[in-house]
């Protein structure tokens, strides 16, 4: 099942929720930087002990890790690095559709039953909302396929997003 809010993502009673995270995992901006308030110290802590794929990168583009919620009503926060947008044409669809994909698996893997996202690489990343909320709507749809009893919410920042969402959502 498929929900569209217009809320606060780090006040979400569910099993988890995704962090529109940079590659670090060590905080910043937009829903990132509420996350990592909302949540405290252990949680910066967590992710500074997830291991560097490369110096300075803990988390790929596209790709997803998890930690504990800490302080969060979530019970985990799943961190993904959703693409830069340019213009389209550099694999930003397709990674941003592993954000989508790799977040539910971890979800999966991990027992969840209720999942929330915010509206990834829509804000500073500046991916174009209507472009994102296709990819997002079309991954999540397809793991709901064979996923039926995860709940999953899409947060929107704004009204404006969550009308996009809603759009899309029949």
């Amino acid at each position: 099942m498929i929900k569209i809010i217009q809320g606060d993502i780090t006040t979400l009673a569910v099993d988890a929720i995704v962090n529109a995270a940079n590659q670090a995992m060590l905080g910043g901006g937009g829903v990132d930087g509420a996350i990592h308030r909302a949540a405290g110290r252990e949680l910066f802590e967590a992710c500074l002990k997830t291991p560097e794929v490369r110096p300075g990168v803990r988390c790929p583009t596209g790709e997803a890790r998890i930690t504990p919620g800490f302080k969060l009503p979530a019970k985990f926060v799943i961190h993904t690095v959703g693409p830069v947008y340019r213009d389209g044409q550099y694999g930003e669809p397709e990674k941003l559709a592993a954000c989508y994909r790799n977040s539910l698996a971890l979800a999966a893997e991990n027992g969840c039953k209720s999942i929330a996202f915010p509206c990834i690489s829509t804000g500073v990343y500046g991916y174009p909302i209507e472009d994102a909320a296709k990819i997002a709507v079309r991954e999540v749809s397809t793991f709901l396929e064979s996923h039926p009893d995860v709940e999953v919410i899409f947060c929107c920042f704004s009204e404006r997003d969550k009308r996009v969402y809603e759009s899309l959502v029949r």
